[in-house]
């Protein structure tokens, strides 16, 4: 199968497993597809289980910060099956995309996801203009992940970078998502 919905480098998506749901990205290079997650979540746990993900193309930012730090309801999530198996995607994705999923390579800090297509599917396709604000959240979501873990500084003057740039260039629901990070990331420090 093609991978028409994704394009060459890496692709945020929000991945699903199981009704497990969080921001993930997926590296394209020359039609080879991979995922790099930190060992001990529950993504990598599931994949390494049920040998499944799901893409999910989502252009909510709010919907990124939460799955990076919480969870969603059960109703959030629809079952598909392929080829007898079900997998779970997000019910307001506008596409997805199902792929076997492989441990290629273990490490200590994260393991390394070889990906097949299985199936994709577009739901609604939506005009979505590049806004600087939305990106901004992804990627201030990115480097929250890995600060509320090892509280390095340069992490930390990244997501300042990117909350302003949220600010200036973001609409409500970024400013929303912004809201909801800052208040992700303090309530993690006090643990």
């Amino acid at each position: 199968m093609a991978v028409g919905l994704l394009t060459e480098g890496i692709n945020e998506v929000i991945a699903t497993t199981d009704h497990n749901a969080a921001p993930m990205g997926i590296i394209n290079r020359n039609g080879s597809l991979h995922m790099v997650l930190f060992r001990g979540s529950h993504t990598a746990k599931n994949i390494a289980r049920d040998h499944r993900v799901v893409a999910n193309f989502v252009f909510d930012p709010v919907i990124y910060v939460k799955t990076a730090f919480d969870d969603l309801p059960m109703d959030a999530f629809v079952s598909e099956v392929i080829d007898g198996t079900a997998v779970f995607r997000l019910r307001d994705a506008e596409a997805w995309a199902a792929f076997a999923a492989d441990v290629e390579r273990s490490g200590d800090e994260s393991i390394v996801v070889r990906l097949s297509p299985l199936k994709e599917e577009v739901l609604d396709l939506r005009l979505h203009p590049v806004n600087r604000g939305f990106a901004s959240i992804v990627d201030a979501t990115v480097h929250a992940t890995r600060y509320v873990r090892n509280r390095d500084p340069w992490l930390g003057r990244l997501i300042e970078h990117h909350t302003a740039l949220a600010r200036k260039c973001g609409g409500a629901r970024e400013w929303e998502a912004l809201e909801l990070l800052e208040g992700y990331i303090a309530d993690r420090l006090r643990e």
